[in-house]
């Protein structure tokens, strides 16, 4: 990872950034996958997955399996990693297209006709959503970029987004589970939301799914999305209903949560501890408006700067989640940048106070950045070259506004994705 030459030489912003590469390379394939494979099956081993970390899963299924096995996994442009029998194929995130409705066809073809003696070993991590992008019958792909596009900036919560995407869906919602039937489901998740809600990680393509068209079509009136008339049609009329809970065909389907948020945040946890700074965290889940939480996380830091409550400093609180943001301008955004600015204008220049937020698949939003690195000068230094925060936040311009000081952080596809990360550093 890199940051800027003013933040490198910073020992402060160095332990942040200790503590955000802790948090990925808790997450990486290499280290999670390889504990959970399963025994060999009598009959074959068919992998298959989708999201950012699903190439690299991949390889370390063929690197630590003993015998054959061939497959097909489908991960975003640029996070391809090579592999010797298991097919990789790229496709867009965070808005879908043609090739990720190609493989998400291919990859149900692969598992029809299986017997009970097979195995598929089934690879799931964040971005899968979009990944598997083939349309339920009537609906178009164009519908669902369409939609996709409105929902990402209306503000609407990815449990929420994932509701309307599984019911748009051919291959989501349980419908890869059941396509494999009978044979049995492994399926290894690497979680990207809130709560680690298999439902709604990729979408939950290989478990059952309590809600219903209708929970859709109401969140997408909630947030005041136009719909073409064939997508209202199928969700009003429940033509694009998933497999529910019950549901035989997912009777040999297993899932097994292998990476998370907590779990990063207590190893970026362990590297402050080690330098001799406490750490706290505050949740792996928070939700809400980037620019609020952003707010509050000044407000708290402000709390234990000044008082000594609810912490002592020195400390580091430590947050994960997924946050949204209402797009209100046309700037280079992105949620945790977002809030990293937001955070920046309610401290206004505070001492003692750094922060690093950024997301562990290193793209925050829809720029190859992953986050940026917030210390006390960095308003009066926006300042002395020009720039005008609260313009940047009312634009939506987090990224502009950091690449502008160099205080961006670059890290490249980390190939895994465990949400957003929050560490707030408050000196003694």
């Amino acid at each position: 990872m890199s940051l800027a030459p003013a933040a490198e030489r910073s020992p402060q912003a160095q332990l942040l950034k200790r503590m955000f590469d802790a948090a990925v390379a808790s997450a990486l394939a290499s280290r999670c996958v390889p504990p959970q494979l399963p025994p060999a099956p009598r009959g074959r081993l068919i992998v298959i997955g989708a999201g950012k970390a699903a190439a690299a899963m991949a390889r370390a299924v063929e690197d630590h399996w003993p015998g054959e096995l061939g497959g097909l996994v489908v991960t975003r442009y640029g996070h391809g990693v090579p592999c010797r029998s298991i097919e990789v194929v790229e496709a867009a995130h965070p808005v879908p297209d043609a090739a990720g409705v190609r493989a998400s066809e291919r990859m149900l073809e692969r598992v029809r006709g299986l017997g009970e003696d097979d195995l598929v070993l089934c690879l799931i991590s964040g971005g899968g959503s979009s990944l598997l992008s083939l349309p339920a019958p009537g609906i178009t792909l164009e519908h669902k970029q369409s939609i996709n596009r409105a929902l990402l900036g209306s503000g609407a919560t990815i449990s929420e987004i994932n509701c309307v995407r599984r019911h748009l869906s051919a291959i989501k919602g349980g419908r890869l589970a059941a396509a494999c039937y009978p044979a049995r489901v492994l399926s290894l998740l690497i979680s990207d939301v809130p709560g680690d809600r298999p439902i709604d990680i990729a979408s939950g393509p290989t478990v059952a799914d309590p809600t219903t068209c209708a929970d859709a079509l109401e969140i997408l009136r909630r947030y005041e999305i136009e719909l073409p008339r064939e997508v209202a049609a199928s969700l009003e009329e429940g033509r694009g209903e998933s497999i529910k809970p019950g549901d035989a065909r997912l009777a040999r389907s297993q899932t097994r949560l292998i990476a998370t948020p907590q779990l990063a945040l207590q190893a970026a946890a362990k590297v402050a501890r080690d330098a001799g700074i406490a750490a706290h965290i505050l949740g792996d889940d928070i939700e809400g408006e980037s620019r609020d939480v952003g707010t509050v996380l000044a407000g708290i830091a402000r709390q234990v700067a000044r008082y000594g409550q609810p912490f002592e400093r020195p400390c580091v609180l430590l947050s994960g989640g997924e946050t949204t943001v209402t797009v209100r301008g046309n700037g280079n955004g992105g949620r945790n940048v977002e809030c990293l600015l937001s955070m920046a204008l309610a401290l206004d220049g505070h001492p003692g106070v750094h922060a690093l937020m950024g997301d562990t698949d290193g793209v925050d939003g829809a720029r190859e950045i992953a986050g940026a690195y917030l210390a006390p000068d960095t308003l009066a230094r926006a300042r002395r070259l020009g720039f005008n925060a609260r313009e940047h936040l009312e634009q939506n311009d987090g990224h502009g506004f950091f690449e502008a000081l160099g205080d961006s952080i670059v890290t490249g596809p980390t190939l895994t994705n465990v949400n957003d990360f929050r560490a707030v550093l408050i000196e003694a």
